[in-house]
């Protein structure tokens, strides 16, 4: 029986639909499909531009030949506040009433602006009366659930549940109980979303203001060519060393600083507290994933194993058009979206 919940990932250049089925051996592929978004996105306050938005997402649904009417969304990391943090071992009931007051020490504005969320990701049995439970804490302005409940109400469909991007990211990227500590970067259009993941559990999560769109616009800027034209470019040559003269390489290489910069301190924070589980591999996804030569770059910066993702494993044995497996790693948020219900 096909689930009537799909997974909906809104970016900001493309809108993507994935829709799966449960089975024993894995997931089925019921539908996908991407198209671009238009061009102001999700970040515009016009009621023409949410209209103009509204109308793309029914015609994904359309195109997808998705019946369901009820979606699993994330938003944009971007907007929203996230933090791991370490709590005391409480029950269901206690942790709710202690939530708040733990928000009110990482979540730099009002509560009363926020709609605040929270995910226990690790809650020790009863014989380990040491260890702390672990909670994501998330908390995203009310303003925002706002429209994408009207812009979701005006495509017809209605939201079953919201969370963030890093999160549906690795839910797709976490496979079997024997995981290995890894390092997930996921490098969005216009911000790059860390987490480390230890014995299968978020423990640390991060964002970085910078993504595809900046490496665009920094090739651009230092070759003369237009954004499409940089776009391109990245796209065909990445940014290895043999390719195009190592040009692409080197104008993109001020933004890859600053986020292996990042990376660095994140690993470094870890080691720090997990000195006896190492890092054993980086993870790519996004749509800049699987730019040539880039898994290199983090392999030789980190001194870890880095791979580009492929979430489409989570799949029982199935043919994905090849245009759809190509493009890979920029479907992890959606089909984590539709794997959450199967949780």
């Amino acid at each position: 029986m096909k689930n009537k919940v799909f997974g909906l990932d809104i970016g900001a250049t493309t809108i993507k639909a994935v829709w799966l089925e449960k089975s024993k051996d894995g997931y089925i592929l019921d539908a996908v499909y991407t198209m671009p978004a238009p061009a102001k996105g999700m970040l515009s306050e016009s009621p023409l531009d949410q209209e103009e938005m509204a109308g793309a997402i029914a015609k994904v649904i359309q195109e997808a030949n998705i019946d369901a009417r009820s979606s699993n969304i994330a938003l944009p990391e971007s907007q929203v506040f996230t933090k791991v943090i370490e709590m005391p071992i409480l029950s269901d009931k206690e942790l709710a009433s202690a939530i708040y007051w733990e928000a009110e020490q990482y979540i730099p504005v009002p509560l009363n602006t926020i709609t605040l969320d929270y995910k226990v990701l690790y809650r020790p049995g009863p014989n380990d009366p040491i260890t702390k439970m672990n909670v994501l804490l998330v908390g995203a302005p009310s303003t925002l659930i706002d429209k994408y409940e009207k812009i979701m109400t005006m495509a017809g469909i209605s939201i079953n549940a919201l969370e963030t991007e890093i999160l549906s990211v690795s839910r797709a990227l976490i496979l079997g109980e024997n995981f290995p500590s890894s390092l997930i970067i996921n490098i969005g259009a216009l911000s790059t979303s860390l987490a480390i993941v230890r014995n299968n559990i978020i423990t640390f999560t991060y964002f970085i203001p910078t993504g595809g769109v900046a490496l665009s616009r920094a090739i651009a800027a230092d070759l003369g060519f237009s954004i499409p034209q940089a776009e391109e470019y990245k796209r065909a040559y990445g940014i290895d060393e043999s390719s195009f003269g190592g040009k692409i390489g080197k104008a993109a290489e001020p933004v890859l600083t600053s986020i292996l910069s990042e990376v660095k301190k994140a690993m470094a924070f870890y080691a720090e507290r997990f000195p006896q589980d190492p890092i054993k591999q980086i993870l790519l996804s996004g749509g800049s994933a699987k730019l040539p030569g880039l898994s290199t770059y983090f392999a030789e910066n980190s001194g870890i194993e880095s791979v580009v993702a492929n979430p489409w494993k989570v799949l029982a044995s199935q043919e994905v058009p090849k245009e759809i497996l190509d493009d890979a790693p920029e479907y992890a948020i959606a089909i984590g979206l539709a794997m959450r219900e199967y949780e």
